[in-house]
């Protein structure tokens, strides 16, 4: 699961992705809770970006008493049954997530992880596949789609030994207004592949911390009841 991004800044989503920043801020990278710019389809048909938390239901909005769960990322193959992703994919709530880079876990060194940065090479930037809500005070929220990737060259490389390997969904460039405008949720699988292997590039990235830096967020197993 990708819990950890690089989004892209305010040039590259009036050049690539063709719309207008949102007026706030953002941070570098991104982690769970954490605000980034997604780009939406708006009712003209024309897109749209809005700043929105990533994770579907963010932990502040978790009512009390409840467990706390993650929903930074939804399985494609169960995102229609799941009842926190279900209302979004059946209302075809479809974004894209513009990033410079995805971050993974990689164990090929030992047992303990190390950090890998996965982009690539031959784009200034790339949209991954998403859904977003919105919330009764005016907020945005948003999930990374995920497919199964055992058996793809680099992304089979990142979690640990025995995990099943996932992989979010990057959305070629020359689909990116076919995703956004397409309702129909069926017709929206068809996108759930993974990019080609070749197209795409790693490296160690280790996350560097400043003195009395907070560590990131912790994240727990996202397969708990959503």
């Amino acid at each position: 699961m990708c819990t950890n991004y690089a989004p892209v800044q305010r040039q590259i989503l009036r050049e690539i992705f063709g719309v207008e920043p949102p007026p706030a801020d953002w941070k570098p990278e991104t982690w769970p809770d954490y605000a980034a710019p997604i780009v939406r389809m708006d009712g003209a048909g024309r897109r749209d970006s809005v700043l929105a938390s990533f994770g579907l239901v963010p932990r502040s909005r978790i009512p009390q008493g409840v467990r706390p769960y993650d929903t930074m990322n939804a399985r494609s193959e169960t995102v229609g049954e799941k009842r926190t992703f279900s209302g979004p994919w059946k209302k075809a709530q479809l974004c894209l997530i513009p990033a410079t880079a995805v971050y993974e876990p990689n164990y090929e060194a030992g047992p303990k992880s190390t950090r890998y940065r996965i982009w690539l090479p031959g784009e200034p930037a790339f949209g991954i596949a998403g859904l977003w809500r919105d919330w009764p005070d005016g907020a945005y929220s948003f999930t990374m789609l995920t497919v199964n990737a055992d058996k793809h060259p680099v992304m089979n490389r990142m979690h640990a030994p025995g995990k099943e390997k996932r992989s979010v969904v990057i959305v070629p460039r020359q689909q990116w207004d076919e995703w956004l405008a397409c309702r129909d949720p069926e017709v929206a699988r068809t996108f759930m592949t993974l990019f080609p292997a070749e197209s795409m590039a790693t490296e160690p990235a280790p996350i560097v911390r400043r003195a009395k830096e907070p560590l990131p967020p912790p994240v727990t197993d996202p397969e708990l009841p959503l």
